[in-house]
């Protein structure tokens, strides 16, 4: 029996799947707080506190590595928060996600005659969250994504080499969510 197994030992998810579950949790968390982690990252790293910047943009220092210069940390802190901005989008979706999918019946008080799955409130209500689960599921996904490319573009702080898509991926990522935003706002009117 391993530690997994053992730490929880009436929980009928497997092992294996708790440590997705968990790992899924984290990488989310990660992604919805990049804006504010980057902010306070950037503002410790233009002050000249280098070990607070690292330790906001989750970097452990190595023994054998040597400390970033803090053009570097300002450079990572400022894609950090492009990141935290890209992620807004993700985070809304969620938050639409349970006002206006699972907490349908409570937000809008009807008439449901115009709404998907009208007439009733109970049609109405189920017509909503069966379209934003998909939306939840992909917007879950980003923040995941999100995080993982957080991760891969702050692996220069941690002595690792980054590979050559990741800041084109930055970069396009920023540009499709500020064509997303753009988009969006103007379906409103």
């Amino acid at each position: 029996m391993n530690v997994a197994e053992n730490s929880f030992p009436s929980s009928p998810v497997p092992a294996a799947r708790e440590s997705f579950l968990r790992r899924l949790g984290r990488g989310v968390g990660h992604a919805a707080v990049l804006l504010p982690v980057g902010l306070l990252a950037l503002v410790a790293a233009l002050s000249g506190r280098a070990a607070s910047a690292l330790r906001l943009l989750r970097v452990r220092a190595e023994p054998g590595n040597p400390r970033p210069g803090t053009a570097r940390l300002v450079a990572h802190a400022a894609l950090t928060v492009l990141l935290g901005v890209v992620a807004l989008i993700p985070v809304g979706m969620l938050v639409l996600f349970v006002a206006r999918g699972v907490l349908y019946g409570f937000v809008d008080d009807g008439p449901y005659d115009t709404s998907w799955g009208g007439p009733s409130r109970a049609g109405a209500w189920l017509a909503h969250f069966a379209v934003s689960c998909p939306v939840a599921v992909a917007a879950t996904a980003l923040l995941y994504g999100l995080a993982g490319l957080h991760r891969r573009l702050t692996a220069p702080l941690r002595g690792e080499r980054r590979g050559g898509w990741v800041l084109p991926t930055v970069w396009l990522g920023c540009l499709a969510g500020a064509l997303f935003l753009v988009a969006f706002v103007r379906q409103l009117n």
